[in-house]
């Protein structure tokens, strides 16, 4: 599996863009700026202007319970919450993003 890094900053069309460039199967987001409706939402509207619904978007960060409900509504795959593993998150990728696409 490889991971590419964007940087901080990113606009949603910019991580979009890097994710079609580099044929990436999932696209993760980290967000602790209480965003993350906004930004979540916005990458999935970019990925179905480029037809690009194929690529899952996942993430994590300071995200209140009651919001998940809605993020999965609009199309996030998983949300990770404090306290989530690196092995957790780990698993859950080799589980839902398929081999070939890794």
């Amino acid at each position: 599996m490889e991971v590419i890094y964007t940087g901080l900053h990113q606009t949603p069309e910019q991580i979009v863009q890097t994710a079609i460039q580099e044929d990436a199967a999932a696209i993760g987001l980290s967000i602790l700026s209480g965003a993350h409706m906004t930004l979540f939402a916005r990458v999935l509207e970019v990925l179905r202007e480029q037809h690009a619904e194929d690529i899952v978007v996942f993430g994590g960060g300071i995200i209140p319970d009651e919001d998940i409900p809605e993020l999965q509504r609009l199309g996030v795959a998983q949300i990770f919450t404090p306290g989530a593993t690196t092995e957790e998150i780990v698993d859950w990728v080799r589980a839902a993003i398929p081999q070939a696409a890794r």
